[in-house]
């Protein structure tokens, strides 16, 4: 395994490594994951860039992961995996195949935590009801709309919780390449945009919600966005209308985060669904 997450560390750029070896397709989601090895070493499971949902999942998946961190959760270390043309000459599946070829580049790489198995409902030994709760804090934060028993994305390694799969996170961005940034209060839109708990995986932590929102306040700002956006590759972030820059692009996530972190609109109350 590569470097362990720390909940602290300032952010950095991610680390780039390039894929040594395409290992095994993971085929429990849409977007046909991958495990590969790298030149460092390590071992990961590749998020494409020539997946169908494209570079903003890959968006998501860093800052919602950078943001769990900054609150105190565990999430597995990401970094940017270079794939070359030449690795798909030696795969026999045709649609694998095909999709190392669109991802020729840099796509996004998560550590591979071997002998991990899925949340089955039971908070392992290392684990609070106030870290479940954190999780319910950072998936209505970010509108995270895949983490119900259906698919609960957490994994257990080593007696701890760890979060994962965030790209069904901030689903504004997926309007932009629309307009929506042009059109006036994309911010305030999403800060007051509602999030439904009672599909979630860690429903029945609801209660800590309150006191874990204090300490989350206390410890993350509108300030902390900037770096949080300054751990995505610039090659990610697509010009839109209404951002045509890289830094454009930034700022508007910056703002619609900003606004968000600022209202309390977006909170499930302790009763169930949206306040």
């Amino acid at each position: 395994m590569s470097a362990p997450t720390t909940s602290e560390a300032e952010t950095a750029p991610l680390a780039r490594v390039a894929v040594s070896r395409y290992v095994t397709p993971l085929r429990e989601g849409g977007s046909l994951p991958g495990i590969v090895e790298a030149d460092d070493l390590g071992t990961y499971v590749c998020k494409f860039r020539g997946a169908g949902q494209g570079l903003r999942v890959l968006v998501a998946e860093v800052l919602v992961a950078e943001l769990a961190r900054r609150i105190g959760l565990r999430t597995p270390r990401l970094v940017v995996l270079d794939l070359d043309d030449e690795l798909a000459r030696y795969e026999a599946d045709e649609e694998v195949q095909d999709l190392l070829r669109a991802s020729v580049g840099t796509n996004l790489g998560v550590d591979f935590l071997p002998g991990s198995f899925g949340f089955d409902g039971t908070l392992p030994r290392g684990s609070s009801p106030e870290e479940a709760a954190r999780v319910l804090w950072l998936d209505a934060f970010t509108a995270n709309v895949d983490r119900s028993w259906r698919n609960p994305n957490l994994l257990v390694w080593h007696d701890d919780l760890w979060v994962i799969d965030h790209g069904a996170s901030l689903y504004f961005h997926h309007g932009w390449p629309g307009g929506s940034l042009e059109r006036p209060g994309a911010g305030e839109r999403f800060a007051q945009q509602s999030w439904s708990v009672d599909d979630h995986v860690l429903v029945d932590h609801l209660d800590r919600l309150p006191a874990v929102d204090e300490e989350i306040t206390a410890r993350l700002g509108v300030d902390d966005l900037p770096a949080v956006l300054a751990a995505v590759p610039d090659e990610w972030l697509e010009p839109v209308p209404g951002a045509a820059t890289t830094d454009e692009v930034r700022a508007a996530y910056v703002e619609l985060l900003g606004a968000r972190l600022t209202t309390r609109a977006w909170l499930p109350a302790a009763s169930g669904g949206a306040r």
